[in-house]
């Protein structure tokens, strides 16, 4: 059976190719599939432990029985186009974009906001111009776009049921950015700010570690991709076991 095998970030350097379709025997599981980049590429073996799995857009382990024209994902740690989603909210539609011109802060916050709000919080993740001591020239940021979507928008629905807040918006850009550029915006409405800041908080944080996004940063004497985050326990590895990488973003 043929399978989709798409490979992100550091991955796809360390294997060479964005991806690939392979043969697998029928009965096939998604950890007899990473057994055979373990054998390929010494590097992917030191990877593995900290990789995440996704089966057709959605996180996955490594024992999941995998079908005809399945799509798997082998995701290093996230560091957290164009595509455009949303949910409708109190009548208003609260936009979950991933896009590739600059964000337009004062305009998501328009689409968002409505006279019955008593706070709007603004999470705007900026591109600055150093990491550890080494002067950043620019980012460039990629993703697996459908996924990332798809997980986004799960985040405003998520936010909006857990801390009561009216509305949540959330914009990523891809591609090149340059210093003081905006990376992601993030924007709640709620009747009062403290569930407002913890929605906000709660929706940075979690994307930072689960959303497929990743970040390769270039500096005057070389570039290299972000180090990711550990995913959370809930999301199934090869193995079964969660990451110990160090965090990134």
């Amino acid at each position: 059976m043929k399978i989709a095998v798409l490979f992100f970030g550091a991955l796809k350097d360390v294997l060479g190719r964005p991806g690939e379709t392979v043969d697998l025997p029928e009965g096939a599981r998604v950890g007899d599939l990473v057994l055979n980049y373990e054998r390929e590429a010494p590097q992917f073996v030191a990877m593995a432990p900290s990789l995440a799995i996704s089966v057709n857009r959605e996180y996955s382990g490594a024992e999941r029985e995998l079908r005809e024209g399945d799509e798997v994902g082998l995701l290093p740690p996230v560091s957290g186009g164009s595509a455009e989603g949303g949910q409708i909210a109190g009548g208003v539609r609260c936009e979950v974009r991933i896009v590739r011109e600059p964000i337009d802060a004062e305009a998501v916050v328009g689409q968002l906001k409505r006279p019955a709000d008593g706070a709007v919080v603004i999470f705007d993740g900026v591109v600055r111009d150093n990491t550890r001591g080494r002067r950043t020239l620019y980012l460039d940021y990629e993703a697996y776009e459908a996924m990332a979507l798809k997980q986004m928008e799960a985040l405003a629905v998520e936010a909006r049921e857990r801390f009561g807040v009216r509305g949540a918006s959330i914009v990523h850009r891809l591609g090149r950015l340059e210093i003081g550029e905006t990376s992601v915006l993030i924007v709640v409405a709620a009747a009062h700010r403290g569930a407002a800041f913890e929605a906000c908080r709660w929706i940075i944080d979690t994307l930072k570690k689960t959303v497929p996004v990743w970040k390769k940063e270039y500096f005057e004497d070389g570039a290299v991709w972000a180090d990711g985050e550990p995913f959370p326990e809930e999301i199934r590895r090869p193995g079964g076991t969660a990451g110990k990488q160090p965090a990134s973003k």
